[in-house]
């Protein structure tokens, strides 16, 4: 009779896999290493995955299908939010209108959604990042930037057609700026053991984003007193 296929075989090869491809990366990782950190056969893996490429592939389709979907998600909470309440005003980032606010923490969740999501992938970035070279995802990364640039620089050119945002900035500028920023901290996040504090991160790149780097202005002394004071 034949021997029931075990049915967490996969993940944990999958699991294997990841560590053997973190740490050798694609080209160095050997299937029998992989095979022993699980305590499964070699002919195991071969039942789930032609080959140690495949399962990166699996992973990698993975990891953009889901940052896919927080794309969709993204476009479609945008168009919702325009349509509700109209376009951001630098009047509502001076005052800091309870529409800016909204506005900001949805963005942020966002942000943080496709944080968490690369952290929980950060060792296959760091694999298409720099354990790659020599296979057919080498140069993934790269395709995968320039296509997130081209998405982002279509959806800055519409929003600009529709006076969401301001004119006076070239698409590819501000598409380049946002996926580079998210490039170099996936490279971070690979290197890291501990988790940093992702909820804050997205805040503090919305920050930079809507309101730069000058310091927010605080009341004069006179103002804070006559405003907060004891009537």
């Amino acid at each position: 009779m034949a021997r029931p296929a075990d049915p967490n075989a996969k993940e944990a090869l999958v699991a294997a896999a990841r560590a053997e491809f973190a740490r050798r990366g694609l080209v160095g990782a050997r299937i029998e290493d992989i095979t022993a950190a699980c305590n499964l056969s070699k002919g195991a893996f071969y039942l789930h995955f032609q080959s140690k490429e495949a399962l990166l592939g699996e992973l990698v389709d993975a990891f953009l299908e889901y940052l896919g979907e927080c794309d969709d998600r993204r476009e479609r909470d945008m168009a919702d939010f325009f349509a509700e309440f109209g376009a951001i005003t630098r009047r509502d980032l001076e005052e800091r209108s309870p529409r800016y606010r909204k506005f900001l923490e949805m963005e942020t969740a966002e942000d943080q959604r496709v944080l968490e999501h690369m952290w929980a992938y950060r060792d296959v970035v760091g694999v298409l990042l720099r354990g790659a070279q020599g296979t057919k995802f080498e140069g993934a990364i790269w395709e995968i930037t320039d296509r997130e640039v081209e998405r982002i620089k279509q959806n800055f050119d519409r929003y600009q057609d529709e006076h969401a945002c301001r004119t006076d900035i070239p698409p590819e500028i501000f598409g380049s700026l946002i996926v580079g920023t998210y490039v170099l901290l996936g490279m971070r996040m690979s290197r890291m053991t501990e988790k940093p504090d992702l909820a804050e991160w997205a805040r503090s790149l919305h920050t930079l984003i809507r309101e730069g780097s000058i310091p927010a202005e605080e009341k004069p002394e006179s103002a804070v007193s006559l405003q907060d004071g004891p009537s």
